[in-house]
């Protein structure tokens, strides 16, 4: 059974029957109960056509739980016995537009999308939001409530699409889901069909990104800092792709924060060894994000910038101004206070990120990080 397979047409079958009529909350019940069916016949009699078979299935799903058989028998009239030819519209992307409805919260439109189109379990979701799994499924069951009956000519705004998204992308980077590629195309997509700046950047942002995706991680799996990854095994060639779209865009004046995320990057990347990155025009570049966003996560990224670009001393000078529960505050004052010297303080501060770390790979280095320094002080 190709588990990736499945996995990859499950979103353009739901948007199928969801343009079909099908209001969304029944058309994924109908799709799950194919994906059932799917895994049971499959490895005994693969169909020569599985999205179409798909199709089929979780059509005949949904028409069999419909109980007004007036609708019933109209959306037979439609399709009743093999399906007509997919078209060429990528029903996915369609979904995506769908699930950033204007009725739903951004939060919910991500939580939705992630969990319908993306493919990501509850659970995953939940561990993003950092709240109980019980309370992401009850959001997504009201957000499924919530666009009962939207067509898909109501869509949403491309703001929270991109959002989507970029969090898509984040996800499957991580190695938790690997749907990077997957957002990389859809995003290739919204940006042939609109000339919107900010779309070419979070295009621009995702390839420079997923240029150094090979380098991140070591062969024992163990998470390699950007500073001293392999350069050599970037891919030029997005990279090269990501600054040409990146200054396309920019020539439009109409800056706006994936934009800036890109150009960040692009710095990066430009920079033949990490001691030659231009951590000047990094830092200007994060205020020009602190101007968009006032977020205090690109606070906390400004204040690394300043600390490589002025020194440890001004970087921890930068983080006292900060929450010091943000993720990551931890790790980055121990990494200044071992840059100023301090090594009693930053063996501690390692052991304190280590846990608090979002995930295994980062404890994993941050506690690698505080054994270096324990054997270096005894």
């Amino acid at each position: 059974m190709d588990e990736a397979l499945l996995r990859s047409l499950t979103p353009s079958v739901l948007g199928i029957l969801v343009r079909r009529g099908a209001d969304f909350a029944a058309a994924e019940d109908a799709v799950q109960d194919a994906l059932v069916e799917a895994v049971r016949t499959w490895p005994a009699d693969p169909p020569r056509d599985p999205k179409g078979w798909l199709v089929t299935v979780s059509w005949r799903r949904f028409l069999d739980t419909t109980r007004a058989e007036t609708a019933r028998r109209r959306r037979e009239e439609v399709v009743d016995e093999e399906p007509a030819p997919v078209s060429g519209v990528d029903d996915t992307l369609q979904l995506y537009f769908l699930c950033a409805h204007p009725s739903l919260k951004p939060s919910a439109a991500v939580a939705l999308t992630l969990r319908a189109v993306g493919g990501l379990t509850t659970r995953q979701i939940a561990h993003a939001y950092l709240v109980p799994e019980a309370t992401m499924a009850q959001r997504i069951s009201r957000a499924k409530r919530t666009i009962a009956g939207v067509r898909f000519e109501q869509l949403g705004d491309v703001t929270t699409v991109l959002r989507v998204l970029y969090l898509v992308f984040n996800e499957g980077y991580s190695g938790d889901v690997d749907l990077a590629a997957e957002a990389i195309r859809l995003t290739r997509q919204l940006a042939a069909a609109s000339d919107h700046p900010e779309i070419a950047g979070l295009l621009a942002l995702m390839l420079l990104h997923h240029a150094r995706r090979a380098s991140r991680t070591a062969a024992d799996g163990s998470l390699v800092p950007l500073a001293e990854q392999d350069r050599q095994r970037w891919d030029t060639k997005a990279i090269e792709e990501g600054v040409e779209i990146l200054q396309a865009a920019l020539a439009r004046d109409r800056l706006g924060e994936f934009q800036a995320q890109a150009a960040i990057a692009a710095l990066h990347a430009d920079a033949p060894t990490a001691e030659e990155t231009d951590w000047v025009q990094i830092v200007e570049w994060y205020e020009e994000l602190v101007a968009l966003t006032g977020s205090p996560v690109v606070r906390l990224n400004r204040a690394v910038a300043v600390g490589e670009a002025d020194g440890p001393r001004a970087g921890l000078a930068a983080l006292a101004q900060l929450d010091g529960s943000l993720p990551r505050h931890t790790a980055v004052a121990a990494y200044f206070h071992e840059r100023d010297g301090d090594l009693t303080t930053a063996e501690r501060l390692y052991v304190e990120a280590a846990g608090q770390a979002a995930n295994l790979a980062e404890s994993d280095y941050l506690t690698r990080q505080a054994a270096r320094l324990n054997a270096r002080l005894r």
